[in-house]
């Protein structure tokens, strides 16, 4: 896996190229700036990007503005944004250019080393990965929704879990219920949600993410 990191801090940067390089993956770049982060997405088409959002030179957002601009150009491209905020808006305009190969990770909620390598990879991979808490706020953005009042306190905990992109089996274990508990809830959430059925996970997880950012 070909990887384009951008990374302002001079240490974490430093890190994550160790880590990434320590399970195998080429770091094809990485740059501390939005500019030069463009640049490297357009000139090296990588496998996936490592995205902090805020960069040099305004550290506003120029991180996202840089992985939005080389997705339309490249649609598809597996964006991965790392960020110390809980920010609702980058997640919106980063799922506005495409549901797929996105994801949004909490720097100081990333505490495996293992798992945050799984994490990059699903994305990579096409799939989803979005923070508990960047999903909590994208179902506050919705609790008016007519259709979102309708779910029970167990569905929308399901939802929520859905949205992270975890299985079945996952969910189960996250909410200490069963399996079956889990697909029944599902059940009935889709159809109040007015979502199509799907039997595989990524389908699930769009479904969701495209029914909360809309």
């Amino acid at each position: 896996m070909r990887v384009v990191l951008a990374e302002d801090h001079f240490l974490l940067r430093d890190g994550l190229v160790r880590l990434l390089t320590a399970f195998g993956h080429e770091v094809a770049a990485a740059v501390d700036n939005g500019p030069e982060l463009l640049t490297a997405l357009t000139d090296l088409r990588p496998d996936v990007a490592v995205v902090d959002v805020r960069l040099p030179p305004g550290f506003s957002d120029e991180g996202l503005r840089a992985a939005v601009e080389a997705r339309t150009r490249q649609p598809g491209l597996p964006v991965l944004l790392l960020s110390q905020y809980v920010e609702p808006l980058y997640a919106h305009e980063l799922l506005a250019t495409g549901s797929e190969g996105v994801g949004y990770a909490l720097k100081d909620r990333v505490s495996n080393g293992a798992q945050f390598i799984a994490t990059i990879e699903r994305v990579a991979a096409g799939g989803t990965a979005m923070d508990p808490e960047v999903v909590s706020q994208l179902l506050v953005r919705k609790a008016r929704d007519t259709a979102m009042a309708t779910l029970t306190t167990r569905e929308r905990e399901v939802l929520e879990c859905l949205a992270q992109g975890r299985s079945n089996a996952g969910i189960a274990e996250t909410l200490f219920i069963s399996e079956k508990a889990v697909a029944k809830h599902i059940g009935n959430i889709f159809p109040k949600l007015g979502l199509p059925p799907s039997d595989t996970d990524n389908r699930r997880v769009l479904a969701v993410l495209a029914y909360l950012d809309r």
